[in-house]
């Protein structure tokens, strides 16, 4: 009984080791994106808004308080995507933000290429909200106490 009890333990530390390494994945990209969303995208923003209004033509159809707003809702998503209980509503937030900025480029700045790069962050963060959905479930049961 012994043994076979080793074995069962044996073979269940060997499945779970993928998705230990799925999990150290996840929370490295996690902390790469939210760091770039605090500190190089929504960051700026809130900082320097005038001189990103002044240097960036595009952001000229973009009103100065929408400005502002994107960059509130970055800064939130990059913290948000690094705290456990809130990475996946925030990484579902930044997927949206992204699918945003890719249509801005697009057809608003008329600049279709450079949407890529930020349909590839939805495409992640979407991922992100899917393996993270249980967090969904637990901060739904916190918030209905």
């Amino acid at each position: 009984m012994t043994t076979t009890a080793s074995a069962i333990t044996t073979t269940t530390t060997v499945a779970d080791r993928p998705g230990k390494a799925r999990n150290r994945i996840l929370w490295t990209l996690q902390i790469v994106l939210g760091l770039f969303f605090v500190i190089a995208s929504g960051g700026p923003k809130l900082i320097i808004p005038n001189t990103l209004m002044d240097n960036a033509p595009e952001n000229l159809t973009i009103s100065f308080g929408l400005l502002i707003f994107i960059g509130v809702m970055e800064v939130a998503g990059g913290i948000g995507v690094m705290v456990p209980r809130l990475s996946a509503l925030a990484a579902a937030g930044l997927s949206v933000l992204t699918v945003l900025a890719a249509g801005t480029q697009a057809f608003i700045a008329d600049k279709p290429a450079m949407a890529i790069f930020p349909l590839v962050l939805a495409a992640i963060f979407a991922w992100i909200t899917y393996e993270r959905r249980a967090t969904l479930t637990q901060l739904r049961s916190v918030l209905a106490r």
